[in-house]
């Protein structure tokens, strides 16, 4: 038996996205929050326990400093260079052995103590220069108690010069100080800010609870809203939602209006291919209920057959071109119309009909391009099957929206005997099939009509200011 191949690492990686992943918008904001907000508290803390740190080393050099200055104001040399210092030192602590506070007298040939010095085992400090100052530490020490210590200790190199140039004497003054003070500050510090950093920190997170589920509201009331209309006790979802979730909510809307138009066409279109096809049926059963030549049937059979077969690859070409995608790519117009143009020029080229073209560069089409060609198409059909001898198409960018693809434009002009403005309503009018329609237009005027309706679009027909014959215009509003 083969034995199992252990995943490798990109199973392994996805096995644990999967896992790991938060199902829930509020889920992932609330991890990033959390995340974001863990990590600025503890920067914010690490910075504030450094500020603090330094804070508190420079407090303590300042001391020491003071000390050492308060040392050099007291000391003397005797004239036999015995060195006198006072019998008040400036903090009692320096008094008292082993109190963590030592003071120490370097001299060329000796050095000199201060009481709490006797007992802990301190580092001897060397000579500095005159006018030198050190900081150091933390060095290490052995307390009186045998026990290891640290200490800060500053020294200052001074002179003693009173009795003139030749009587200058050298000496350090080091001052030292345990740092066991130091560092209980340091804690009750570090423990008061994390205290507080804690609780803000959690005091933050509920607050960002709450936002999140106060901003993710809206969402839900989307989510809420689908599925009433999923379950249809809504028809659409309401415009009252914040600015950014208009473009999703706007969609949603558009494309159930577009799912119950094609619903609608669907049945339209059945519905006049059943009343297409009920004169011919008729017929046909009149002919066989009555005595009839089978010369004459059959030829009665076979014009009903190509009646019926025209109606119904009329009402399938209907259905076929209507509706559109919603997120089209957008199409050059002028490559189509160049084709359309070619061919009509060829049938119509005995009447010496020409086109022109006044086309922006930017205007696109944004929908299906079998739309483009039957609005194209038949606009132009029309024009140059009434046209004199020009016929002008003019594409242009139409209405535009922020945040939206832009309109189109789109119209048709010819120089034939134009159109009766009481005819429009009639000519454009649905459910009248094309050999109906008013006289000197052609028969895809209704699926011009569907497809404008179906971009939500407007179609409209008068006299052409340029041409003096027919216009049609058809106006495209900007896209999702």
């Amino acid at each position: 038996m083969a034995s199992e191949q252990p995943p490798d690492a990109r199973t392994r990686g996805a096995l644990f996205d999967d896992r790991w992943r938060p199902r829930s918008l509020q889920s992932r904001q609330l991890l990033a929050a959390s995340l974001g907000l863990v990590a600025f508290l503890a920067l914010a803390g690490y910075a504030l326990d450094r500020a603090f740190l330094e804070t508190a080393r420079s407090n303590l050099r300042t001391r020491l400093e003071s000390y050492a200055l308060a040392y050099a104001r007291g000391i003397e040399f005797l004239r036999d260079g015995t060195l006198y210092v006072p019998d008040i030192p400036p903090e009692a602590r320096f008094e008292r052995p082993g109190s963590g506070l030592y003071a120490e007298v370097v001299l060329p040939n000796g050095h000199w103590d201060s009481a709490s010095a006797r007992g802990p085992d301190l580092p001897l400090g060397p000579m500095l220069a005159p006018a030198a100052e050190r900081f150091e530490g933390p060095l290490p020490i052995t307390r009186s108690d045998g026990k290891p210590g640290e200490i800060y200790r500053l020294g200052k190199g001074l002179v003693w010069a009173e009795g003139g140039p030749e009587a200058e004497f050298p000496y350090t003054v080091y001052i030292s100080e345990d740092t066991s003070a130091l560092s209980q500050q340091v804690r009750v510090f570090r423990r008061a800010l994390w205290g507080y950093l804690g609780g803000a920190g959690l005091v933050l997170l509920l607050l960002q609870m709450l936002v999140l589920r106060w901003s993710l509201r809206p969402l839900r009331q989307v989510v809420a809203e689908l599925k009433r209309v999923h379950r249809g006790q809504i028809a659409r979802m309401s415009a009252r939602h914040p600015r950014e979730l208009e473009p999703l909510t706007e969609s949603i809307n558009a494309f159930i209006q577009s799912e119950r138009e094609n619903l609608d066409r669907q049945r339209n279109t059945l519905a006049d291919l059943a009343h297409s096809l009920k004169t011919p049926l008729a017929v046909l059963r009149s002919r066989l209920d009555t005595p009839t030549p089978e010369a004459e049937l059959r030829e009665e059979v076979a014009t009903q057959l190509r009646r019926m077969n025209d109606m119904v690859g009329y009402q399938l070409a209907r259905a076929a071109s209507s509706g559109h995608a919603l997120f089209s790519a957008p199409i050059e117009v002028e490559t189509h119309a160049e084709q359309i143009v070619r061919g009509l020029e060829k049938v119509y080229a005995g009447r010496g009909v020409l086109c022109e073209f006044d086309f922006d560069p930017n205007a696109r089409f944004h929908g299906e391009p079998g739309d483009l060609q039957e609005l194209l198409g038949n606009l132009l059909e029309n024009a140059f099957k009434w046209a004199r001898s020009r016929v002008l198409l003019t594409v242009r960018v139409g209405d535009t929206s922020p945040g939206r693809r832009d309109g189109l434009l789109l119209a048709v002009d010819d120089d034939g005997p134009g159109i009766e403005p009481d005819r429009v309503t009639q000519l454009l009018q649905r459910g009248v099939r094309g050999d109906e329609r008013v006289q000197g237009h052609g028969i895809g005027l209704a699926i011009v009509q569907d497809i404008v309706r179906g971009y939500r679009g407007e179609l409209e027909v008068g006299r052409s200011e340029e041409l003096g014959g027919a216009r049609f215009e058809v106006r495209l509003p900007p896209g999702l």
